[in-house]
């Protein structure tokens, strides 16, 4: 059975193989979805098209969602090419490198200003281009991280950034769901990506959480897919406004240390 047949999904945050965006476009690309990708910068293309051209996808654009002109121009060509869509999947965040290293006291004012623009606005941004292509209802699914409600070393202003981005999540849910548009956020759990390679000491991240998670292991792109699935389908109608764990069970320690290291 084919979850998205017929649907139409416009997926942002497209980088590589890796990129959890990816895997949510192949378990779309599965279920039926058409699909578009906008990704962020010119380097990206040469890495875009060969993913693009392995699952069909013909609508592919370059959009700086710090833009509101290149937001207007991508949803313009979007509405030429789809008519209506269904689904939005923004998978984007961004901090300067050097924030993401040292003290969040050190953060400075134009890597907040460029962190929770990029990474929290952007969402704003698209969900109100987006709203005149759903007049049917829809679903608009981002990314976030547990580092939005705890603090996780390095990740400084992008949990700040994260955590306005759930915000923005309940707030978009109450404004669109008269219109039948769902917004939902997926926490994911560390995952391997050119985003996360730029958090200090995300390698040890990874390990720390896979030891200490209570499946004893971390989460890939195609969980996370298969979770961004459900609540693009039919199988999610009634939930919107929600924050969706996928990140085995990690979230849920007050005392994360494993069991056998306690005595």
């Amino acid at each position: 059975m084919k979850l998205l047949e017929g649907k139409k999904a416009l997926i942002f945050g497209i980088a590589n193989k890796n990129s959890i965006a990816w895997g949510i476009a192949q378990t779309f690309h599965e279920h039926g979805a058409e699909i578009g990708f906008s990704y962020g910068i010119p380097q990206l293309e040469r890495r875009v098209r060969p993913l693009a051209a392995q699952i069909d996808v013909e609508f592919i654009e370059m959009c700086d969602v710090s833009s509101d002109e290149e937001i207007a121009d991508l949803f313009q060509k979007a509405a030429g090419h789809f008519g209506e869509i269904d689904i939005l999947v923004h998978s984007i965040g961004f901090a300067p490198r050097e924030e993401l290293a040292g003290r969040y006291v050190d953060t400075s004012r134009e890597g907040f200003k460029i962190a929770l623009d990029i990474s929290a606005y952007s969402l704003v941004a698209l969900a109100k281009a987006a709203q005149p292509l759903m007049p049917n209802g829809g679903s608009i699914v981002s990314m976030t991280y547990y580092g939005s409600e705890k603090v996780v070393p390095h990740y400084n202003v992008m949990g700040v950034a994260k955590a306005a981005l759930e915000a923005s999540t309940r707030y978009l849910a109450a404004d669109l769901g008269p219109d039948n548009i769902r917004v939902n956020a997926i926490s994911a759990g560390p995952i391997k990506t050119l985003a996360a390679a730029g958090v200090g000491g995300f390698r040890k991240m990874l390990g720390y959480t896979a030891e200490r998670a209570p499946l004893r292991r971390n989460v890939n792109q195609k969980e996370v897919g298969r979770t961004a699935l459900w609540l693009c389908s039919d199988l999610g109608s009634g939930v919107t406004g929600e924050v969706v764990y996928v990140d085995a069970g990690y979230h849920i320690l007050g005392m994360p240390e494993p069991p056998e290291k306690w005595g």
